[in-house]
């Protein structure tokens, strides 16, 4: 019986310290986190503050300015 309460012990204890996956954004092609990585950019912002990480293929061609 203690050994059952020290694993279900363990068992909540590491259900809250793994990291979840990140917040989607961007048409879930980025993820809201505190640092993109050097191949991410930072297009728009998350609802939670943080920046929305996107590889530069997913974000949108700048258009030329036409006169």
């Amino acid at each position: 019986m203690k050994l059952l309460l020290l694993t279900l012990a363990a068992l909540l204890l590491l259900s809250q310290l793994t990291p979840g996956d990140a917040q989607k954004c961007w048409n879930l092609n980025g993820k809201c986190r505190h640092r993109c990585s050097r191949k991410e950019s930072v297009y728009v912002y998350c609802t939670n503050g943080k920046m929305c990480c996107v590889k530069p293929k997913y974000q949108p061609k700048p258009k030329p300015w036409l006169f």
